[in-house]
């Protein structure tokens, strides 16, 4: 690989690190701790979406990242044909 390929294969990997930990800090820290008594207003399943976000969306959110991470790099190693 070229020094002008994994220059663009790392600027476009720490593309997909800023999208899916700015999604990561809104999920957590905005909907978790600053938006939390907006979204205590809203019930979702009997339960307040603030502590909802708190406690278990959250967690999913950080699950779903992962996936979507590995399936992007995924496409990435074969876009650069780096694929083990």
């Amino acid at each position: 690989m070229s020094n002008k390929s994994l220059q663009q294969y790392w600027k476009k990997n720490l593309g997909y690190l800023g999208i899916l930990l700015a999604i990561w800090f809104v999920v957590s820290y905005v909907f978790g701790i600053l938006l939390v008594d907006q979204l205590n207003a809203i019930r979702v399943g009997g339960f307040k979406l603030g502590f909802w976000f708190a406690q278990q969306g959250s967690i999913y959110t950080f699950v779903i990242l992962i996936f979507v991470y590995v399936r992007l790099m995924n496409g990435l190693d074969r876009e650069f044909d780096v694929e083990e």
